[in-house]
């Protein structure tokens, strides 16, 4: 018998199956996304997008979840299937999967809520099987720095009702969108209300995009920060400037300057990185107008062949909601993808 079950927990292992509950950060799980590793294995994210992959043999998915309030929601995807799933505030343990058939699925967690709605963790999985080794992601790195519709904020509006947590959805952003069709990872780092030197109320004493660029956690009083050398993306999207014309035109010499200082900052950090710079999907006449100027003349003054200015379509929201529906986030990221391509010769 010993002998029996020695060759049994040997095949497992040849396998690469442990039926034993894993921590979210084990190397079953492949991550993607900005997050801070806790000392007990737990993974904390406030981005949206954060993803988690893993692989696993059995009939029932769990994890221990904590979030830090009742806006923190995830799509949870077995087998490509998604469903939405709200975490409950404090520490839990969720059923992420069960009733499935016997045998092997692949799962996918996804952050869906905005960075400004709480932190959440996925701090362990459980599974009735076992787990086998975690799927490889892309080679290919993108990063996009943006507002609420990099987040993909207000994308499952309901009619008739108040805007809330729910309602958005990074899964079918542009930038995720963009990622998947560029076979490629992708970091959403964005910030809902924010700018580039001041929020859509027109305050400069807030993060706003050089402040939570460099952070894992944007959260407040206590951020974490982001290690650059973590991620190196191939191709950086900058989609700013909507909140900083909420209250006005800024002042040219101002904006630019801060742009550039975004800018040199990320040539600094990734020197292997392309950088694109864009007006992105909601500013339209003079407001456009004066943003694209301020993009070219940042182009023009950093002077540097991996910095340059890619084009974006006005899109007006619905009745609604002023932010991109899915429809149109599907058509930016129809109209960025031959740009990007042209730039990285992906």
């Amino acid at each position: 018998m010993r002998l029996r079950a020695m060759a049994l927990l040997l095949a497992a292992v040849a396998a690469g199956v442990s039926a034993a509950p894993i921590a979210a950060s084990d190397a079953h799980v492949a991550r993607m996304g900005r997050a801070q590793v806790a000392g007990d294995g737990g993974v904390r994210f406030s981005y949206p997008g954060v993803s988690f992959y893993l692989n696993f043999n059995g009939t029932r998915l769990s994890g221990v979840t904590q979030a830090s309030g009742k806006d923190s929601y995830v799509d949870v995807l077995i087998d490509g299937v998604p469903r939405k799933l709200r975490l409950e505030a404090g520490r839990h343990t969720t059923v992420l999967a069960e009733g499935l058939k016997p045998g092997l699925h692949a799962a996918e967690i996804v952050n869906r809520s905005e960075t400004w709605q709480g932190t959440a963790a996925l701090l362990s999985f459980d599974t009735d099987g076992g787990w086998r080794a975690a799927p490889a992601l892309p080679g290919r790195k993108l990063m996009v720095l943006g507002d609420s519709v990099t987040c993909g904020a207000s994308m499952d509006r309901v009619a008739g009702e108040k805007a809330d947590a729910s309602w958005a959805n990074p899964r079918a952003s542009y930038g995720m969108l963009l990622a998947r069709r560029l076979d490629a990872q992708v970091q959403l780092v964005c910030y809902g209300g924010r700018g580039l030197i001041r929020t859509w109320e027109g305050k400069t004493n807030e993060l706003n995009l050089a402040d939570y660029y460099g952070m894992a956690l944007p959260t407040q009083p206590d951020s974490v920060p982001w290690d650059q050398r973590d991620y190196r993306p191939d191709a950086i999207i900058v989609a700013i400037g909507t909140n900083d014309m909420t209250t006005g035109i800024p002042d040219r010499d101002e904006y630019v300057g801060a742009y550039l200082s975004l800018v040199r900052r990320l040539l600094q950090d990734h020197p292997q990185a392309q950088i694109m710079l864009t007006e992105g999907a909601i500013l339209h006449s003079e407001k456009q107008v004066a943003l694209h100027s301020y993009i070219a003349d940042t182009v023009r003054i950093v002077a540097d062949p991996r910095v340059r200015a890619i084009a974006s379509t006005h899109y007006p929201g619905d009745a609604i909601d002023a932010h991109p529906t899915r429809e149109q986030h599907a058509s930016m990221a129809d109209d960025l993808l031959p740009q990007v391509r042209a730039v990285m010769h992906w």
